[in-house]
């Protein structure tokens, strides 16, 4: 938790050459639950930061006015409220344009979700397909728990953190429901799942791939961090995704390359070093193979896209 948190005005260290701010949760105090919950203007201008930035922390979002586009890893949205919005710990993001977003936020780590594990895979299947337009009744449906959610976290009544988990999980299970989220696990064990040690060490490992650190590793590595053999952990992650490590590994790669690559100014190179790879010749086909795209190219298209693409019109 110490290093996903902070107190009220610790500065975040600056980023490195090339890299992303990364930004971490201020909690009250070192005993306070690693949650808040506000206003966009509670929560403070770094809540409507328009310069590409990551978190240590969930990130769940009501957008009830604003205009303008909201830019999570390499997708451009128009911000139209109502809609709601996931923001997952280490996808870099920021707002853009327009009047800036209103509504409401719940910042979490996932401490917060001890009581409830089966959150973090909900959350990582929404942040993948925000935003999520509201219809009126499910505008007002949303609103009231984040309503509850903001008035429990601001009066901190006794046993107030075990009811902000609770609410906070209704929120999270009430949003893989909205139109449009068909399909998606709800934590009740849909597919083939891991149980026990294995589902541990499962989730272990997709913590484990979804740092920037982990670029690069190998199974055995993983394992090896993790305290099992390749074996155990190739069949323990199967069980619980149906697919293998490696294959996850790969793609945790690319995604960490194409980040780099679309919001920081660091070389074909440094982007290659970043990832785990000595030799930017061989980054460069792997790249290639994986995307279709050299990374140059890439570069380039994601670079007119944002450029040129404007935020189509609609409800503000």
């Amino acid at each position: 938790m110490r290093s996903t948190t902070v107190l009220p005005g610790v500065p975040s260290p600056p980023p490195g050459a090339g890299d992303v701010a990364l930004h971490r949760l201020e909690v009250a105090g070192p005993d306070a639950p690693p949650f808040a919950a506000g206003s966009f203007e509670e929560v403070g201008p770094l809540s409507r930061w328009d310069r590409p930035h990551r978190h240590t922390f969930y990130e769940l979002v009501h957008v009830t006015a604003g205009s303008g586009a909201h830019v999570v890893d390499l997708a451009r949205w128009p911000v139209r409220p109502p809609q709601l919005t996931v923001v997952l710990p280490g996808q870099v993001h920021h707002w853009e344009g327009g009047r800036g977003p209103e509504g409401s936020l719940a910042l979490f780590t996932d401490d917060f979700l001890v009581d409830h594990p089966g959150d973090r895979e909900v959350l990582r299947e929404l942040g993948t397909r925000c935003p999520f337009a509201l219809d009126a009744e499910h505008d007002r449906a949303i609103g009231c728990l984040f309503a509850e959610l903001l008035a429990e976290h601001r009066q901190r009544a006794a046993g107030h953190e075990s009811v902000l988990r609770s609410l906070l999980h209704v929120l999270v299970l009430r949003a893989a429901r909205l139109p449009g989220t068909a399909g998606r696990r709800t934590g009740r064990g849909d597919g083939p799942r891991a149980q026990g040690r294995s589902a541990a060490v499962a989730e272990a490992f997709t913590e484990l791939v979804a740092g920037s650190g982990a670029a690069g590793w190998s199974v055995r590595q993983c394992a090896d961090r993790l305290g099992v053999t390749p074996g155990y952990l190739t069949q323990a992650v199967r069980a619980a995704t149906g697919r293998p490590p490696g294959r996850l590994l790969i793609e945790a790669r690319v995604y960490r390359a194409q980040q780099l690559l679309a919001h920081t100014g660091l070389s074909v190179r440094q982007v290659a070093a970043r990832t785990g790879f000595s030799d930017p010749a061989y980054f460069g086909r792997f790249f290639r193979r994986e995307t279709g795209s050299s990374p140059g190219a890439f570069r380039k298209h994601h670079s007119r896209h944002h450029q040129s693409l404007e935020a189509p019109s609609g409800r503000a």
